[in-house]
């Protein structure tokens, strides 16, 4: 293993660590959930324009297409946090591959094989044992129900994210992801302005937070991950980046006390599991399909 893919995995890992302190540092807050979710956003925004130079390029039609979808999936990322737990948001975000199999033969032309329907059942019985039984209540998720709802939307506005990405990328090539999310950010950050004013009380320590979830939780974890993605492929990437589902809860059962049911861990392992079958499948057609076109 050479020293530069280790660095490089390193940083992939870091980006999903740093992302995965996204639903504790949420809760933490005591500002609503608009006032983080557009707060956050525009610090995001301002962040990655700063730090990395090709978010200050390509922006067109295509990256505010894809900006809309990225917004309202952040957006909709701090509205479940803040209603249901860290867990069953993540997981259910986690969900996005079934959508976007169901979606990709109409928006991106991609055909549904017979090993992709199996995929959507498991995702689908996933999905389904994170709603079942009753959902304990918790200071910071004080709504599962309707928290539930919102992180579901929020896997299928990361679907949309996703091929959206995959549609610039076809046209654009490489690193025209960086626009479309400094647009998303600006679109969440105008978008929920007016509901997240006027702000009262907010604590010194809210303001801390809220400006780490926009410089370090989004802001940095992005540099790292574009960084590391230069010398990972796709498939060992998709595997490291795991790790950010699995830490997620984590931190939220030990700062906040949310201890997941034993449905939604089992179901967030069904989803996840799923996934990465899927990663690893795709992985691997990909590379016969290249040797035998060098054969």
């Amino acid at each position: 293993m050479s020293l530069s893919s280790s660095g490089a995995r390193l940083r992939v890992l870091a980006a999903a660590l740093t992302f995965s302190i996204g639903g504790a540092g949420i809760k933490a807050c005591q500002l609503t959930s608009w006032q983080v979710a557009s707060f956050r956003s525009g610090i995001a925004a301002v962040t990655l324009l700063l730090i990395l130079p090709e978010a200050r390029r390509g922006w067109n039609a295509r990256a505010a297409l894809v900006g809309i979808a990225y917004a309202t999936t952040v957006t909709l990322f701090v509205l479940a946090n803040k209603l249901t737990t860290s867990a069953n948001t993540i997981f259910l975000q986690s969900t996005a591959p079934l959508y976007i199999l169901l979606l990709s033969p109409w928006l991106l032309r991609e055909p549904i094989r017979a090993r992709d329907v199996l995929v959507m059942a498991v995702v689908v019985l996933g999905m389904s044992l994170l709603f079942v039984g009753t959902e304990r209540r918790y200071a910071t998720a004080p709504d599962p129900f309707h928290g539930n709802i919102l992180a579901t939307l929020s896997g299928l506005s990361w679907a949309f994210t996703l091929m959206g990405l995959r549609w610039m990328g076809r046209n654009e090539g490489a690193g025209s992801a960086a626009p479309a999310v400094v647009i998303g950010n600006l679109i969440a950050f105008f978008v929920g302005l007016p509901f997240a004013l006027p702000v009262i009380g907010a604590r010194p320590l809210d303001w801390a937070i809220v400006g780490g979830l926009g410089t370090i939780q989004i802001g940095v974890a992005y540099v790292f991950l574009t960084a590391g993605m230069r010398h990972v492929r796709a498939l060992e990437a998709s595997m490291l980046l795991l790790l950010e589902p699995v830490l997620n809860p984590v931190w939220s059962w030990l700062i906040h006390g949310e201890k997941p049911r034993a449905w939604s861990l089992v179901g967030g392992a069904v989803i996840l599991g799923g996934t990465l079958v899927k990663t690893w499948l795709d992985s691997r057609e990909g590379r016969t399909k290249e040797s035998t076109m060098a054969a």
